[in-house]
């Protein structure tokens, strides 16, 4: 089903009847990340984009004394009473724009009775951050029918914090950062310790941004995303011991021989040794993209997820396959898994004249070694969260 507003507006009127009041309707973009992976939460640089992937809010304000929650991607409605204070529901898909409610409410600033249909086009589960667009698309619309007049950076924190706290996912600010500040055509650099940002322009010219989905299920709150991040906790204690860092980021490739003289664990001294090395590349990344140097970029892209797969241990043998099987095809550029891992997607640019030869050599013979079907997309660069109806 696509997003279209007619079609969305009359299976709303199914789910709640009365006609006669009208909803509106936010939106809100997914994100991929081109390079600068587990860097976030280590005070790193990423370099994210919105996309033409997103989820749409509809929304009616009911007077009543409950909020009321359906979804097109998920059966079955959910009724969650008023409340000055929310309490997740194990398992639901609801805890992230419940969440986001939940922040709007620890400040005083309360629900009204609401009306809620979602529906969106990011496959769930695939690192394309369907979580942070439902939760970003909230956000927005709460900060506007409550007058809570937040700006984006606000809202993008509260996002944030609604997924760690009420979501149990102890996420990077990333997500919901490239969701909320989106620009059509453009992506991001941004430091993720200051918050400082500025747009690069994406201009891939006769290239195609192809992302692959191993539709290898796995829930991030149950997958080893949190592991990593304590292991990265812990190589920071370490290296403090001797030579006081805040976060691994500070370090450069110039300061490896720390990681290898004050850590004893072979473990969290490749846990070390990505993010270091990850925060270099993404700058050089960044840097080629701003010159137009795509090779360059593609080159950064596929050391990238070499670091991911040796030294942090997040990929597997679905997204190795779609990356060291699409490397061997002809007009493939650069290709990386992104996201958490543990399954999710990759992001390859690929020659425009090769990219349907891309997807179906690749989808063959991966089918072949895994067993699983993957999916292919060719999105736009989008704007982020925001009004639309």
């Amino acid at each position: 089903m696509k997003a279209d507003p007619d079609l969305l507006r009359e299976e709303f009127f199914k789910a709640y009847g009365d006609r006669a009041a009208d909803p509106v309707f936010f939106y809100s973009p997914g994100r991929v990340n081109l390079i600068g992976e587990h860097t976030d939460y280590n005070g790193g640089y990423v370099f994210p984009c919105a996309l033409d992937l997103g989820t749409v809010m509809v929304l009616r304000l009911t007077g009543g004394t409950k909020i009321r929650l359906n979804s097109l991607n998920f059966p079955g409605e959910v009724e969650v009473p008023l409340s000055s204070a929310y309490t997740p529901l194990p398992g639901s898909w609801t805890n992230y724009p419940v969440g986001v409610i939940n922040e709007f409410a620890l400040k005083g600033i309360a629900a009204p009775g609401l009306e809620l249909l979602f529906y969106g086009d990011i496959p769930n589960g695939a690192g394309l951050s369907s979580s942070a667009s439902i939760e970003m698309v909230t956000a927005v619309a709460m900060n506007e029918i409550t007058g809570a007049g937040s700006g984006m950076m606000e809202l993008v924190r509260m996002s944030q914090k609604a997924e760690n706290v009420f979501a149990g996912m102890n996420c990077g600010i990333m997500d919901q950062f490239a969701v909320g500040f989106g620009k059509k055509d453009h992506a991001i650099s941004l430091d993720c310790d200051t918050l400082e940002y500025r747009y690069a322009p994406l201009i891939l010219g006769d290239r195609r941004l192809i992302i692959t989905n191993t539709n290898k299920r796995r829930g991030l709150t149950d997958s080893k995303y949190n592991e990593r991040r304590s292991e990265c906790e812990r190589a920071v204690e370490l290296i403090s011991m001797h030579h006081p860092v805040r976060n691994l980021s500070q370090l450069t490739v110039d300061d490896l021989w720390m990681i290898e003289k004050y850590i004893d664990s072979p473990v969290i001294r490749k846990r070390a040794r990505h993010v270091i090395t990850e925060n270099g590349r993404t700058l050089d990344a960044i840097t080629a993209l701003e010159k137009n140097d795509i090779a360059t970029f593609g080159r950064l892209m596929n050391e990238s997820h070499d670091s991911l797969s040796a030294d942090y241990e997040v990929t597997g043998i679905e997204l190795d396959t779609l990356v060291y099987e699409g490397r061997k095809l002809p007009g493939v550029i650069g290709t990386r898994m992104t996201g958490a891992g543990f399954g999710g997607c990759t992001v390859s640019i690929v020659e425009s004249p090769h990219a349907d030869e891309f997807v179906k050599r690749l989808g063959e013979v991966y089918t072949t070694k895994t067993g699983l079907r993957a999916d292919f997309y060719m999105p736009g660069i989008g704007d982020g969260a925001r009004r639309i109806v």
